[in-house]
């Protein structure tokens, strides 16, 4: 009888875990830096439209804010703080090796006429499928050797790669909807009307020929609920991808093609669409000495959406407001006797178009040869190419008929960032009888970057139908900018291993960048990096059988920062329109130059423990950092006698971010057919400004900063309640004078985070995997306040306004209704200045759920397939908060995130 024997590893144990450093690569276990790394089937788990969404309660030490709901919005980025006063924080991203910018391609922002008030995010055009892994790099041995780029962190994108083997064909579609997760409790129309009628007979006044909803032009008898119809529609989203795969074992190749399609919760039709395609082809010779490979990533982005975020509007329209049509369908005005609108329209803006179009091309060559046994020669070509171009239009039709002498107008915009980078090195590795091992990398970089914006308003269009065709116009006026940046580095790398135990890293950069004056263009950072695998010594293999894992680890290092712009340090000038000589236009000084303009400073320190215990079933990662940034770029208050207001310059004043993070994997339950994985990680981030010599006399930042605090703080009055007598809000005076300056603003408020985190439990049942993710987050902020106080103007209010003051001697915080501009205006503009709309706005979400059944092999033989999948996800479905506003984590009157339920199919053929 003959026996077949098969021989399985055992994942937890021997799988040797490999992370993208940049430069090179290592294993987990034997890293120096901090690197935390995100895999595609994490991200594959959230039906998102942008990964940095999918990253979000991930990572610790890794601070990322969506900043708005709207499809394509932006988000903001923190590694560990916020490092320059007045200059890029932003990380630096890498995609497949290539530099990848993080500015906004956004047009012109203009709050009246603008969806997106808060940019766009250029990673919109990185199709999530498309990626298998993202590293983020934190601590100066792990950045080092970026330089200045890294001084605020590095983001790694890795793009999916073909593997030998059978060839695989992937398809995945989901179909979903998104919903306001909360609404805000306003006022509805009868207790609309009793306070508009309570501040008239407050002020002894009666309503007059503008005020609408009292004086019979508009229906008081209507009621309707503008965030449902404004911000309440359901939006909805579609993806599909198909790649193919596969290879042997001297050529891998990797291609494929997704669709991406996501509406608003806005009135209309309008979108933004997303087409992409990747390609990845990698070969290797015969006697394995030369490898080449190729990336290709191309995206284009449409959008249509609507002009204007409504927010606003869903929150502070009259709920007796007119109906939005009138009976033949058109736009309702609801005019008064004279003709003239008697308000503004929200859904005006759909009248006005906005068609946006954004290119993107990333290629990358990766070529290595090995010239000797330990010696190889490697070379790294890539290029970036992102645009975008698009017509704003307004035409008569969007604004009220009374104004016909209203001319048609469109903005035309092309905005484009192109980028090369060629970036040789030599690697050596070598591996001693001893147990030692040495690796010795050296390269270069020669970076040019290209940035040009063109911005054309137009005029004179003869009719609506021709207002995105610029020739049709009469009129054009143009705007135009040229940036580029040149960037040139020499880097190192030594890395030396004793027994995998020892571990010594150091790495080294010369950094030339176009953005400083002359003799300061060029920089040396560099940081050194150890680690001590205590696991491996024999006395605690003898006496702590149940350490399977421990490792000390510290770096510490410096970097620049050169996320300053271009052209900042040279005499400049520009042009008025009421500034002319002879009827031509003269050049006006606009910026001194500064021939010591020079690099901001970060030195970075950390230290971490690491260990496994029961066989890495239960994994602990613990440490603290301490980054300091000093020479601050910052604006300079110069005398009024040199002609200037201010001069940029290097100021020794100092940030500093201190903080704690701690990241636990445990498996809790393993059996044959049951898995239960839980993972949390929480960051407690500190930032303070250290140093600031004469902030008291720099009237640029003595309003906004204080030394010992943190720099997102604000200066506030502190609010005293409302007068018992008068009926008006009352702060502190501190001098008694009687009248409010800077010294009254006593309360210092720190709206940076405390602490931010995540916690996933993942259960594996048979096909069935079952993915929770809980984000949480402490931190203080601003509830939601009108933009006037209660019954000065047509506006609705939140329902808290209700418990206002009545008569003399009553005890409220809510002042007396009125509709004076004077004394109650006063006071109520104080207030939104004051801590009177401070709260706790931490929140706890349910971040993510994914529910997916995966059938048997079995199973999936019988059709004829290699693999099949079905899944429902959700996102944002819950959220815990004291915060009284749409969302805690956008804040005031921009559209928040959405809750998201989608379903769908993964098919392998």
């Amino acid at each position: 009888k003959e026996i077949n024997v098969t021989l399985q590893e055992e994942i937890a144990e021997l799988k040797e875990v490999t992370v993208n450093a940049g430069y090179y690569t290592v294993k987990e276990k034997e890293r120096t830096g901090s690197i935390s790394k995100v895999n595609a089937k994490d991200i594959e788990k959230q039906p998102v439209q942008n990964v940095l969404s999918a990253l979000q309660a991930n990572v610790p030490g890794l601070d990322i804010t969506q900043q708005s709901g709207v499809p394509g919005g932006s988000f903001q980025v923190r590694i560990r703080g916020q490092n320059s006063i007045a200059n890029g924080n932003d990380p630096l991203y890498i995609i497949d090796g290539v530099p990848f910018s993080s500015t906004s391609l956004s047009p012109v922002n203009n709050s009246n006429f603008h969806i997106f008030l808060t940019g766009t995010s250029p990673l919109n055009t990185i199709d999530p499928a498309n990626i298998e892994s993202i590293e983020i790099l934190k601590d100066a041995d792990a950045t080092a050797i970026y330089g200045s780029r890294g001084a605020n962190g590095v983001i790694l994108i890795t793009t999916k790669k073909g593997k030998a083997g059978k060839t695989k064909v992937n398809l995945n579609f989901y179909s979903g909807i998104g919903n306001l997760t909360r609404y805000m409790d306003l006022l509805n129309s009868e207790q609309y009307l009793e306070m508009r009628r309570e501040a008239f007979a407050n002020d002894g006044k009666t309503p007059g020929s503008s005020d609408y909803d009292l004086n019979g032009l508009w229906n008081n008898t209507r009621y309707t609920d503008w965030q449902k119809v404004l911000i309440g529609n359901t939006a909805k989203s579609n993806d599909i991808q198909l790649s193919v795969s596969g290879g042997s074992d001297l050529t891998q190749f990797s291609v494929g093609g997704g669709y991406h399609r996501e509406t608003t919760v806005f009135p209309g039709n309008g979108a933004d669409q997303r087409i992409s395609t990747h390609l990845s082809l990698t070969n290797t010779s015969q006697d394995q000495k030369f490898r080449i490979n190729a990336v290709v990533n191309y995206s284009v982005n449409f959008s249509d959406l609507i002009n204007r975020d409504l927010t606003t509007e869903a929150l502070t329209l009259a709920p007796v407001a007119p109906a939005l049509y009138n009976e033949d369908g058109t736009l309702n005005w609801e005019p008064e006797s004279s003709g003239l609108g008697s308000w503004t329209n929200p859904l005006a803006y759909l009248k006005g178009g906005y068609d946006a179009t954004t290119n993107s091309f990333l290629g990358n060559i990766d070529v290595s040869y090995r010239l000797l046994q330990n010696l190889t020669l490697k070379t790294s070509i890539g290029y970036t190419n992102t645009g975008m171009k698009g017509v704003r239009t307004a035409p008569k039709s969007m604004y009220d008929p009374y104004y016909t002498t209203y001319s048609y107008y469109s903005t035309f915009f092309q905005n484009n960032i192109q980028n090369w980078i060629i970036e040789p090195q030599l690697n050596y590795d070598v591996k001693f009888k001893n147990h030692q091992s040495l690796s010795v990398l050296a390269g270069a970089t020669f970076m040019n970057q290209e940035q040009q914006n063109t911005n054309q308003s137009a005029s004179g269009f003869p009719n609506e139908a021709l207002m995105k065709n610029i020739g049709s116009a009469s009129t054009i006026t143009t705007t135009s900018a040229f940036n580029q940046y040149r960037y040139q580095a020499l880097f190192g790398r030594i890395n030396y291993t004793i027994e995998k135990r020892y571990i010594f890293n150091l790495t080294g950069r010369r950094d030339g960048s176009s953005r400083f004056g002359p003799d300061k263009q060029f920089s040396n950072f560099g940081a050194v990096g150890v680690a001590w695998i205590f696991s491996e010594e024999a006395f605690i293999k003898k006496h702590l059988d149940f350490l399977s894992f421990g490792k000390l680890r510290a770096s510490y290092g410096t970097s620049g920062n050169d996320q300053i712009g271009d052209y900042q340090y040279l005499d400049t000038y520009s042009t008025t329109a009421n500034n002319t000589y002879q009827g031509k236009s003269a050049l006006n000084p606009s910026r001194l130059f500064n021939a010591d303009y020079a690099w901001e400073i970060n030195k970075k320190f950390e230290a971490f423990i690491e260990m496994g215990f029961l066989k890495d079933r239960i994994f602990l990662q613990a440490g603290y950092y301490k980054n300091r940034s000093s020479s601050q770029l910052v604006s300079y208050a110069l005398a009024p006698t040199t002609g200037f207001n201010s001069i940029l310059s290097n100021l020794p004043a100092t940030v500093q971010n201190t903080g704690v993070e701690i990241e636990l994997n445990t498996t809790n339950f393993q059996k044959k057919e049951f898995k239960w994985n839980t993972s949390f990680n929480i960051s407690i981030p500190r930032n303070k400004l250290v140093d600031f010599p004469n902030l008291e006399a720099n009237s640029s930042y003595n309003s906004t900063l204080v030394i010992g605090e943190p720099l997102n703080i604000r200066k506030l009055y502190h609010y005293t309640g409302v007068d018992p007598q008068t009926g008006l809000y009352t702060f502190l005076d501190v001098d008694s004078s009687g009248t409010y300056n800077s010294t009254d603003r006593t309360v210092i408020k720190d709206f940076g985070r405390k602490f931010f985190g995540g916690l996933l439990n993942t259960l594996q049942y048979k096909g069935f995997q079952l993915d929770v993710l809980f984000q949480f987050v402490k931190q203080d902020g601003y509830n939601y306040y009108p933009i006037g106080s209660p019954g000065i103007m047509i506006e609705n209010q939140p329902t808290s306004v209700l418990s206002r003051w009545k008569n003399p001697g009553n005890i409220t915080n809510i002042q007396k209704y009125s509709t004076d501009s004077g004394a109650p205006w006063t006071a109520y503009s104080r207030l939104k200045g004051s801590d009177r709309f401070l709260t706790d706005a931490s929140y706890i979400r349910l971040k993510n759920l994914s529910l997916s059944y995966t059938f048997s092999e079995k199973s999936v033989r019988k059709l004829h397939l290699q693999g099949l999948s079905l899944y429902i996800q959700g996102q944002n479905l819950l959220t815990i908060t004291n915060y009284q506003g749409l969302d805690p984590e956008t804040g005031q009157t921009t559209l928040p995130p959405l809750r998201l339920i989608t379903g769908g199919i993964r098919i392998t053929l």
